[in-house]
């Protein structure tokens, strides 16, 4: 199975529809170990990508596409998330440059440079209480589901429920990375906002695919 350029735009649209839902979500559980920014910045950020992929050439690339996002999210969304999200797509871009569609080991190649750039950028690994916990499970259950030729559709099923489950393990530990690991101990029982944000993301790519 391949991923063609109008699926990665219906990607992109679900994100935008999907962090616009859970603004406010997003936002109170940042107000607990954060800035309470954390929804409003991406949900701005994800609108001027929904802008700026409007005035792109019909004939732009897949890598180009992604590298715009990550400027964009670099240059709209405020705090910590934008930066950092901004260069995981940038990664994933670099690696899929002058595509068109994507085979099952491009996504593959795209998950490990987005998860490389945030680890590199943040200095932070799993267990940090960030973004991390959700995306590293999610990379490594994707690679092994298709390894083993599962399906892509049920590959990313798959990587979507480990993002989850990253997710919730954050409430379990305590934060070691940004303004929530000021708090110590007294971030634990909360998610963090990043691990949340990101499972949203990958569960809209995994419910893309899966529908198409």
């Amino acid at each position: 199975m391949v991923i063609t350029k109008n699926d990665v735009l219906k990607i992109v649209d679900k994100i935008v529809e999907v962090i616009k839902e859970n603004k406010e979500y997003l936002t109170e559980l940042d107000a607990a170990i954060g800035d309470a920014d954390h929804g409003i910045n991406l949900d701005r950020g994800f609108d001027a990508v929904k802008q700026k992929l409007t005035t792109l050439p019909e004939t732009t690339d897949i890598g180009t596409i992604l590298k715009t996002i990550g400027m964009t999210l670099v240059s709209t969304v405020g705090g910590a998330s934008g930066p950092l999200y901004g260069t995981a797509f940038m990664r994933a871009g670099q690696v899929v440059q002058g595509k068109n569609e994507l085979s099952e080991e491009d996504i593959v190649k795209i998950f490990e440079a987005a998860l490389d750039g945030i680890k590199q950028r943040g200095k932070a690994e799993a267990g940090d209480k960030t973004m991390i916990d959700s995306i590293e499970p999610a990379y490594k259950a994707l690679k092994d589901s298709l390894e083993n030729n599962i399906a892509l559709p049920e590959a990313l099923n798959r990587a979507a429920n480990a993002a989850k489950e990253g997710m919730e393990y954050t409430k379990n530990i305590s934060a070691r990375k940004g303004r929530a690991s000021y708090l110590g101990e007294r971030s634990i029982g909360h998610l963090d906002p990043g691990a949340t944000s990101a499972y949203l993301m990958i569960k809209s790519f995994s419910d893309v695919v899966n529908l198409s």
